[in-house]
């Protein structure tokens, strides 16, 4: 009877470390591919990233944007050039200068509005520029070497009870649901910041032709800001997926095979929350609304 008990035990085990063995094998390289385009995608260009997207933005911003842009810059040098007369005692103390001033600032402010595309594009050469050289600096792989961190699987799973198994077949499954999850959460921060970028460019005639007013030009300056803290996330997220290196580099063959999958898939959920919180702490740090 004890014998019958012992291969039944024993079948037990078996089926549990073959499953956790199939949880195991893959677990990471789905994060793996996602983490490793990073660079790559970080680095792309607006009008490299997808071109039929940008063609379409760029014409939407020229044909439409840049009409209503128009009218709001009427409107805007007509307030600005009654506040500079009135600035001389209500017209009284009338000066040639200030014409002179108003006509350069018309030159200017019209002169934005038409190249719109090209200053937010020069903002994004700048960025990526960066972005491409903090890549070259970044050392290590950023890819989970599961074999690496947690060791002879095979070994460990053989000093395991029914219970710890079970336990640990738990905890695998739980992983391997999680981690397409995380893999695209980290999809949707590259993609999300992009399309963030092509919303910023179709409208940014408008913004842009408020920039000579006084009282209406912080609109035009936080549109500035807005577009340099979208360029300026592309170096938090190279800086996130270099700490994120060194940390799984430092993951060495563990002897406690659960905590070394915890800490992988810690890791992994901290460079998410990282990644999601670029966006906020580069607007954060140009003070950009």
């Amino acid at each position: 009877m004890l014998n019958i008990l012992d291969i039944i035990q024993d079948w037990i085990k078996e089926i549990l470390r073959d499953c956790i063995t199939g949880n195991l094998e893959g677990l990471f390289d789905q994060i793996n591919s996602q983490v490793g385009e990073v660079a790559t995608n970080v680095g792309t260009t607006p009008a490299a990233w997808n071109a039929g997207v940008f063609a379409m933005i760029r014409t939407l911003s020229e044909t439409v944007v840049v009409p209503v842009a128009g009218i709001i810059l009427t409107f805007v040098l007509c307030y600005e050039l009654i506040t500079m007369l009135m600035e001389k005692n209500n017209f009284h103390d009338f000066e040639t200068f200030t014409i002179y001033k108003w006509i350069l600032k018309v030159f200017i402010a019209v002169y934005l509005v038409t190249h719109t595309f090209d200053i937010t594009m020069a903002i994004f050469e700048v960025a990526q520029n960066i972005v491409n050289q903090s890549a070259g600096l970044i050392t290590g792989t950023t890819s989970v070497d599961l074999a690496a961190a947690i060791g002879d699987v095979s070994a460990q799973l053989a000093a395991m009870e029914i219970g710890e198994l079970f336990g640990l077949l738990v905890e695998t499954l739980l992983l391997k649901i999680t981690m397409p999850i995380l893999s695209l959460c980290v999809m949707l921060v590259l993609v999300g910041r992009m399309i963030e970028i092509y919303i910023y460019c179709s409208v940014g005639p408008i913004p842009l032709s408020t920039m000579t007013n006084r009282e209406w030009g912080q609109m035009g300056n936080n549109y500035l800001r807005g577009l340099a803290a979208l360029g300026l996330q592309g170096l938090f997220i190279m800086i996130c997926v270099a700490i994120y290196a060194v940390l799984i580099g430092q993951i060495g063959a563990a002897s406690d095979l659960h905590l070394a999958i915890w800490q992988c898939a810690g890791y992994t959920v901290l460079l998410c929350f990282s990644l999601f919180k670029t966006g906020s702490v580069s607007k954060s740090v140009l003070n950009a609304h």
